[in-house]
């Protein structure tokens, strides 16, 4: 589902980075921030307890997001 959702260049930061901190979060690309499409989807991740936005545009994974990935 993640991968559906978030596009895969900002899969694999989220995962690296919540692999090398946990707490750490990610500034996502500027033309996603924009996009509606992507907001949405990212409203979608953020209410199923997957990411955590920091404020628009930074986020990063949860524990739950991470083992959604990994599976």
């Amino acid at each position: 589902m993640l991968q559906e959702t978030v596009g895969h260049g900002v899969l694999d930061a989220l995962v690296h980075s919540y692999e090398e901190d946990p707490m750490r979060y990610v500034s996502l690309p500027k033309p996603m921030i924009d996009s509606s499409s992507a907001r949405m989807a990212l409203a979608e991740l953020r209410n199923s307890g997957l990411v955590e936005e920091q404020i628009r545009g930074v986020v990063r994974l949860t524990p739950r997001g991470y083992k959604a990935w990994k599976s």
